[in-house]
């Protein structure tokens, strides 16, 4: 069976609360395994993980944002079905900004 791929591996201003309750919707109501700081859907050959690794916090003066690394991984699927994984995934994490 094949390993996972890194497809993308960054850091989010969010705590991980927060990242828990979008997750759901960001991978679109799939039934997902929780264990630790990885998160997982497995269906047959094919898979994703994402991986949370809490990071120092970012301060700017009073002001404390948690942060977290956060990698995902995938086995199985063909580029266009990660690129609209992430495109759903970056429409529930948006943050509005000026």
């Amino acid at each position: 069976m094949a390993d996972f791929v890194v497809a993308r591996d960054c850091e989010m201003t969010i705590t991980r609360e927060e990242f828990l309750r979008l997750l759901p919707a960001a991978v679109g109501g799939v039934p997902f395994a929780s264990f630790g700081s990885v998160f997982g859907h497995e269906d047959g050959r094919r898979g994703w993980r994402i991986t949370l690794t809490p990071l120092p916090d970012l301060t700017h003066g009073l002001i404390r944002l948690e942060r977290q690394r956060v990698a995902f991984a995938f086995r199985g699927y063909p580029a266009d079905e990660i690129a609209a994984f992430f495109r759903r995934f970056d429409l529930y994490f948006a943050r509005g900004g000026g």
